[in-house]
């Protein structure tokens, strides 16, 4: 390749050639990196002349922010390979505070004149900037546009304000300069205000004359036979002018390359547009890790920023949380980061999250080599701003109004009146799209579209939302909800239901502005009531207790007794249930909702409030008026004669008896409710999802009558359902009740697992009772290896915070877990009392299904007394025995004889004890296998 031409500069024992970008010593090469390179050249260009460092970081970074400490880095390592100290020799001077100075005496040599084909620089110009020292998260974006560029000539690099546009096309530019043998020239666009310097600007930047009135052959004429990367950044403003321009020369120049930048594509012919998306970001959920965390680019990049600007932040499991939520404030946006990564070291981090959740402050400074336009959040939307048309301003702050994505239907609903009719909405919000000011996004089969919060948040200081926007927003959501809400019911998979509350964030914002001051509290009660599903659904029980208690409250004596307050009592109520358990609250609000439901003669409500109120008695202990619900569910489903009513019903009466220990009609009704026609329509509207309990109960329900295989699968089956709908109630009845299963099993590794998962959902929802709960079954698990000390203390205290929240439903598992754990502390008569207390109980409440066990503890027990009578442990196992098969509980029947013969063994009884086991085993699936079966099993063979 020929030499190009240019003149060399000498100093000391060097020689620069700043056309071959090539340092020698003595005829040797010099290793110097780019950017050494060309702070050597900055500073040689003014010799004897201080240059400050703000200067020269302008110079040999052009349009890109960087620390000060790089370019300290930079004039080390080119002191160092110049030997500048060494041996009294100077070159560089630092002057502290000021800059730097070259103070070695320069020579100018030129090539001979056959070598020359131009006249001679003094200095050539930068043509490319420096790319940054480290880029966080676009490799796969600079990978994915060279490949474009290359095979395609022309693309254009279009996202907001800030996204990192520029620096990305920089480092484009950097990675394909062998490519196009350093032939690659970035004009920057965004300091022109007249579009007619366009052409001009990259005459100037290719050193050809701009004289003509018509410049354009004259440029063509050049570039026509050259190959180069041409890079256009910041055309936005001026792109009436730079569109038409890249076109003509995408034609007649056909190796030239065009990398643009823009805030909207250039929209010409042969065009490829690559639309650079903010930084990834991590999601909003919790137990977010520091190795989860650390994953995310927008997450890396604060940390950097953060750290170079002097803060002392490491990311650890305590913070991770907070920094990703800084992240998705700033919706992933780079510069939007830097800028708030730039604060930590004055603020702290917390401080920093809360200044910006409050408010996104928008005039935060970023640093001093920064484009005017990119000093500050606001100077970069001001500059965006800027350049709509009225009818985009209009359109855009009043798209402000929603609060995250939104449908176009719901913006031709909300947006238009008289200043702004629905004829000229699709064109300004395509128009908005293509400048980025409004980002699409497809969820489903629809695309959705949204504001980002930085955009939202400077709209909203221009012009807050009025009355009339906020009314027509909450009404259009309101109206939403109303028809979506028959769907909840065919949505049970999670990333199904996704799509229908991507618009949760405006119902929130609706609620708010209504219940606010200059609100429409009747507007509020209506959107709280279509609302209630939504939230119940998702398990956002807290949140729906919040609205509902809030829109009762509103309610005017005119409005009692509506549909409104049906649904409003209702949700208040599970609620009310699920995260205080068995409160009074819960039972009035549900009693006054099924009363409004009965007086309005709608049955289909009728019905699902039922379900509500069985399940809050079963929770309160109050087994037989569940039952009683239960039975007047299936009485009000069967003239409804929809299959899913029926179901319903069903699921609800296999429950109830399944607790009464009626366990072959429990089973009937169970296998019904779980794959009968019309299972498959039992929705999660009305708080959790009854086929997948009914599924559970089912299992525990063939556990008992002898199928434990069965039941495993059954169990695991339901668990695994359950966590695909992610809706945490179901969950976590799934899960409480597949520990059962593994307790009776005497697996109880499998059941900690299972009660750590359940523990774990019922904390993320607030679900008070359920946390209780857990704990006891933790005590229950340690009675059973051997830590009853610790257990009995967990369980007694669990039962005390469980009685005073009025949860009863495990009252009698935990009262046997109890005894268990009394007698292995030898605390007998403690015991004695305890197992006639629960047989009392259960007689009263109805959870028959318990009493074969409690009779076969209460002979337990008695063989424990210091003088035991042994017909009276006899008497009781044999009616423990006989009620486990009137009631076909195959397992308990099991347990009892297994006690017997050890009873009929110490007496010499031994053929008896042998028959008595064999026939109980009779009762068992081929293959069947427990710890009471190898107990079993244990005892014939010493028998």
């Amino acid at each position: 390749m020929t030499t190009p031409a240019g003149p060399r500069l000498s100093f000391g024992p060097f020689t620069v050639a700043p056309h071959e970008r090539l340092v020698t010593r003595d005829g040797v090469a010099v290793p110097l990196g780019a950017k050494a390179f060309d702070a050597l050249i900055a500073l040689m260009s003014r010799p004897n002349e201080v240059v400050s460092k703000w200067d020269l970081m302008a110079l040999v970074w052009p349009g890109i922010t960087v620390e000060e400490a790089n370019l300290r880095f930079h004039i080390a390592a080119l002191r160092k390979a110049l030997g500048d100290g060494k041996d009294g020799a100077r070159y560089i001077t630092t002057l502290s505070g000021r800059g730097y100075c070259f103070v070695a005496p320069i020579s100018q040599t030129e090539l001979p004149a056959a070598r020359r084909s131009a006249p001679p620089m003094e200095l050539p110009p930068v043509k490319l900037p420096n790319r940054l020292q480290r880029m966080v998260g676009r490799d796969q974006a600079v990978a994915a546009i060279s490949d474009k560029l290359l095979t395609s000539r022309f693309v254009t690099i279009v996202g907001p304000g800030g996204v990192g546009k520029t620096a990305v096309a920089v480092a484009i530019a950097h990675d394909l300069l062998a490519t196009f043998s350093d032939a690659a020239h970035f004009v920057d666009l965004a300091a022109l205000s007249d579009p007619d310097l366009v052409i001009t600007s990259i005459l100037l930047m290719l050193g050809l004359p701009a004289e003509t009135d018509d410049p354009l052959p004259a440029l063509l004429a050049h570039l026509r036979d050259k190959r180069m990367l041409l890079i256009l950044d910041n055309c936005e403003h001026v792109i009436a002018a730079a569109a038409p321009l890249a076109s003509a020369i995408f034609h007649a120049a056909p190796d030239v390359h065009i990398l643009a930048t823009s805030r909207e594509a250039l929209r010409v012919e042969g065009e490829q547009v690559y639309r650079l998306a903010p930084l990834a970001v991590p999601p909003d959920s919790a137990g977010l890790t520091a190795a989860a965390a650390q994953t995310y680019p927008a997450l890396q990049l604060f940390l950097e920023r953060a750290t170079a600007g002097g803060a002392q932040i490491t990311l650890d499991d305590t913070n991770a949380a907070t920094i990703a939520r800084i992240c998705r404030n700033l919706d992933g946006m780079a510069l939007a980061i830097e800028l708030a990564a730039g604060r930590v070291e004055a603020y702290g981090l917390e401080q920093t999250a809360a200044l910006l959740d409050e408010r996104l402050n928008l005039l935060w400074q970023g640093q001093r080599t920064a484009p005017p336009r990119q000093k500050t959040l606001r100077a970069t939307l001001d500059w965006s701003y800027g350049l709509l048309s009225d009818i985009e301003r209009l359109v855009l702050r009043r798209l402000a109004v929603f609060v995250g994505h939104f449908t176009i239907d719901a913006a031709l609903e909300v947006v238009p009146d008289e200043r702004a009719d629905r004829s000229r909405l699709f064109a300004a919000i395509d128009s908005l799209v293509a400048k980025s000011m409004v980002a699409p996004r497809p969820i489903g089969a629809m695309m959705r579209y949204r504001l980002l919060d930085t955009t939202r948040a400077y709209l909203l200081e221009i012009e807050p939302n009025d009355a009339a926007l906020a009314a027509r927003h909450a009404t259009y959501y309101r109206r939403w909800l109303e028809q979506a809400g028959s769907t909840w019911a065919a949505t049970p998979n999670a990333d199904e239901r996704a799509i229908h509350f991507s618009a949760l964030h405006n119902v929130r914002a609706a609620l708010d502005w209504s219940f606010g001051a200059g609100g429409d509290a009747n507007a509020g009660i209506a959107l709280a009531a279509a609302a209630a599903p939504i939230f119940l659904a998702m398990s956002l029980l807290i949140e729906c207790r919040r609205w509902s208690e809030r829109a009762l409250l509103a309610m005017t004596p005119s409005a009692r007794g509506s549909a409104a307050e049906m649904h409003i009592q209702a949700a208040l109520g599970l609620t009310l249930m699920f995260t205080r358990g068995g409160s009074e609250a819960a039972r009035v609000a549900l009693s006054r909702s099924l009363a409004i439901a009965e007086a309005r003669g709608d049955a289909p409500n009728q019905l699902q409030l039922l379900g509500r109120m069985h399940i809050f008695h079963e929770r309160m202990g109050q087994f037989d008026a569940a039952l009683g619900y239960a039975q007047q569910s299936l009485a009000v489903a069967q003239p409804l004669g929809d299959p899913g009513s029926i179901v319903l019903a069903h699921s609800l009466l296999g429950v109830s008896l399944h607790l009464a220990g009626e366990h072959r009609d429990a089973l009937k009704m169970l296998e019904v409710a779980w794959q009968g026609p019309g299972a498959e329509r039992i929705s999660t509207i009305h708080g959790f999802d009854h086929r997948n309990r009914a599924g559970i109960t089912l299992a525990r329900e063939l556990w008992l009558q002898g199928r434990p295989a069965d039941a495993r699968q059954l169990a695991q089956q339901t668990v695994t359902e359950a966590a695909q709908m992610e809706h945490p109630i179901t969950l976590c009845i799934a899960l409480i009740w597949a520990v059962s299963i593994s307790l009776w099993d005497g697996d109880l590794d499998g059941a900690e697992q299972r009660i750590d998962q359940f523990i774990a959902h019922a904390e993320s929802r607030s679900m008070g009772p359920y946390l209780v709960v857990g704990r006891g079954v933790k005590g229950e698990l340690a009675i059973r290896r051997g830590d009853a000390a610790h257990g009995v203390e967990t369980i007694k205290a669990c039962l005390c915070e469980l009685h005073e929240a009025g949860y009863e439903l495990l009252t009698t598992t935990f009262n046997i877990a109890l005894v268990h754990g009394l007698l292995a502390l030898g605390q007998i008569e403690q015991s004695a009392r305890l197992i006639e207390d629960a047989i009392r109980l259960v007689a009263q409440s109805g959870d028959h299904l318990y009493m074969p066990e409690l009779l076969r503890m209460k002979a337990k027990v008695l063989l424990h007394l210091p003088e035991p009578r042994a017909e009276q442990p006899e008497v009781h196992l044999m009616q423990s025995l006989d009620l486990s098969r009137r009631q076909g509980a195959t397992a308990w029947e099991l347990r009892a004889t297994i006690d017997l013969a050890g009873l009929f063994a110490e007496r010499g009884q031994r053929d008896e004890a042998k028959r008595s086991l064999q026939t109980a085993l009779e009762g068992f699936a081929e293959g069947s296998e427990t710890a009471d079966i190898r107990a079993a099993n244990l005892l014939l063979t010493t028998l």
